[in-house]
């Protein structure tokens, strides 16, 4: 079945995590060394989701008076306007999704804000950075929230190898909320 032959509520969406370069960049503290085959593969995947692409963006916005100050405190240089261009998207993912980037000060993205886009309920295909941490927050708490999620192992960029291997078996403890698929199995399942 193709995504164009299903109904709207039960086309899936593909949500793209924090593509950005804080994240992709070599020089960063939290640049994952995968995240050039996630976004190649977050590129095959695009296409076949149309207009139903949503993108996040962690931004250093967080209340400096509760925990988050102390996160930035661990991690001072990320602790930098919204404007710094550590925070701008990668240039791969520019022109994947018509919608506005999704801005929160959250690791998980799941919220009333990606609901009042995708919709409650909605089928998601779960991509982004960091597997173990913004990726996994936001499949367990779109999970909750009642999402049908897939997450795409190859298209998720971790940490290191050993934490995104640890977060993708933490997200396959939640079936049948959270199932863990390739880019291969989503494009196959999609008919592309």
């Amino acid at each position: 079945m193709s995504a164009g032959s299903l109904s709207p509520s039960t086309r899936p969406w593909l949500v793209i995590v924090d593509p950005q370069v804080i994240f992709a960049s070599p020089d960063s503290a939290w640049g994952s060394p995968f995240f050039a085959e996630a976004v190649a593969n977050i590129r095959r995947l695009a296409p076949a989701f149309g207009e139903r692409v949503l993108i996040t963006r962690w931004m250093p916005t967080a209340d400096r008076s509760t925990s988050w100050g102390d996160y930035f405190a661990a991690w001072p240089f990320a602790d930098q306007p919204p404007s710094d261009p550590l925070f701008a998207l990668v240039p791969e993912v520019a022109g994947l999704s018509p919608h506005p980037t999704l801005d929160l000060p959250t690791f998980g993205k799941w919220g009333a804000e990606i609901e009042a886009i995708v919709g409650r309920g909605a089928l998601v295909t779960l991509t982004g950075v960091s597997t173990d941490c913004c990726v996994v927050s936001t499949a367990l708490a779109g999970a909750d929230a009642g999402a049908r999620l897939t997450v795409v192992t190859d298209a998720c960029a971790g940490s290191t190898a050993e934490n995104h291997a640890a977060a993708v078996q933490v997200m396959s403890l939640y079936p049948p909320q959270i199932t863990l698929q390739t880019t291969d199995q989503v494009l196959e399942t999609l008919g592309r």
